[in-house]
């Protein structure tokens, strides 16, 4: 891998702005090759964005132009990867009524996203369920367990009741043994979604040990991958350190949550590492230079430990800083601060695949603002930095597509000689 990325980095130097050749996005499945992720046999680096709101919004027809909007305006500016939920379980506009219970309007409505990044080439990574309240979270699915007699303490039961967990693997395989009502493909043989998260940002207050989120993924993980063997599989994790690493642990904001970014990272069944990155929400005290300190350490160590430690890829899942509490340039700072540290890793053949930040909205989504949003149209200098991003990583891409067709050259010029030598040979004897 050393070798690779400093023939990679010679060729960044001096054809910075070439371009060698094509791979479509939406080809085949996304792979992983050790630190990297794989998609028609060259390295697939991940420029995108979150979107919670995609489904809930494309329920209603007369709401789905903003879902192709966003999808188009993220293609336009080199975006090739969205995040978004497949979940939403009781309550206003449910996916799930109740256990085993689905509304096919919401399903048609994941449906069209999912058609619709098909049709604009991006991937997708879809989450199953959410740690917290909004759109149900675990607190639904353990007072589905409570309504039915269960005796329930905490909503951290969700990760160790029976009875939730079976209600939570029926939603799995429901999601994953759809049939697209627009495509006509089952979900797990839909090339298009690029990785399931088993939920967003899973929290065990109750139990800081780890032992009990490490017994719940690696059981999840293993019936995910039991439906569908197509699909990468990431856990959500936010990248807090702990038990395992207790010297890194001074990486981590104040607070532990029960998860351990090593050892969960580990499980087998877990294909590649997330990261998510708001110094804003967890240092709300500190200044924008000790906030950039922060992040610096952050994503660099984690880096290091998914390429020397865990040899698999690292997305930085979620990023940002909100407008609410500061402003643009602080904001394009943290952004290009995620950015360059992801062009480092990926330009040298290294763990960092790409990020995601947080959140991209279409135009008219006024009441979805949350100081986060980005939205293309309004072309703010946030839009620039984000394109400039794709454009980097786009580069290393065909630069390594570049290398692999001169190895192929060379192979095959090295065949030819070959059987140019041996012919000739056979020539020279018959004489």
């Amino acid at each position: 891998m050393k070798h690779w990325g400093l023939i990679l980095f010679g060729f960044l130097l001096f054809q910075e702005r070439r371009i060698f050749l094509h791979v479509k996005a939406d080809d085949g499945f996304v792979k992983t090759k050790g630190v990297q992720l794989m998609l028609n046999g060259s390295p697939f680096y991940a420029n995108g964005f979150n979107a919670y709101w995609f489904m809930y919004m494309a329920a209603d027809p007369s709401q789905r132009s903003k879902v192709s909007t966003a999808f188009q305006e993220a293609k336009q500016h080199g975006l090739n990867i969205a995040r978004t939920w497949a979940f939403s379980d009781g309550g206003d506009r449910p996916l799930q009524y109740s256990p085993g219970s689905y509304n096919e309007q919401m399903f048609q409505g994941l449906d069209f996203v999912v058609s619709e990044a098909k049709r604009n080439g991006i991937k997708l990574v879809l989450s199953f369920v959410n740690n917290y309240d909004q759109f149900g979270g675990k607190k639904q699915y353990v007072n589905w367990a409570r309504n039915q007699g269960q005796s329930i303490g905490s909503d951290d039961d969700f990760f160790t009741n029976s009875v939730v967990k079976e209600y939570y693997k029926n939603h799995i395989k429901t999601v994953l043994t759809r049939h697209n009502s627009l495509i006509g493909v089952a979900y797990k043989d839909e090339p298009t979604i690029m990785a399931w998260e088993l939920m967003n940002e899973p929290r065990c207050y109750t139990d800081p040990s780890g032992r009990t989120m490490q017994a719940w993924i690696t059981e999840m993980a293993s019936h995910v991958k039991s439906i569908d063997g197509n699909h990468l599989l990431e856990a959500g994790l936010e990248g807090f350190y702990g038990p395992s690493s207790s010297q890194k642990q001074q990486y981590n904001p104040n607070f532990q949550v029960g998860t351990d970014f090593i050892a969960n990272n580990q499980i087998a069944g877990i294909d590649f590492a997330t990261v998510h990155s708001y110094p804003d929400q967890w240092l709300q005290s500190s200044s924008d230079e000790s906030q950039i300190a922060f992040l610096n350490n952050w994503l660099n160590s984690h880096i290091q430990d998914a390429q020397n430690i865990l040899q698999k890829p690292l997305l930085f899942a979620e990023f940002g800083k909100s407008l609410k509490i500061s402003g643009p340039n602080q904001r394009d700072e943290l952004f290009n601060t995620v950015y360059t540290a992801i062009y480092s890793s990926a330009g040298g053949g290294g763990a960092a695949i790409g990020g995601l930040f947080w959140q991209l909205l279409a135009d008219g989504m006024d009441s979805f603002r949350d100081g986060y949003e980005v939205i293309m149209s309004e072309g703010t200098s946030i839009v620039n930095i984000i394109t400039q991003e794709s454009e980097k990583l786009n580069r290393i891409r065909k630069m390594y597509a570049r290398l692999k067709n001169i190895e192929k050259l060379k192979k095959a010029r090295d065949i030819r000689r070959a059987q140019w030598r041996a012919g000739n040979g056979a020539s020279n004897t018959g004489n």
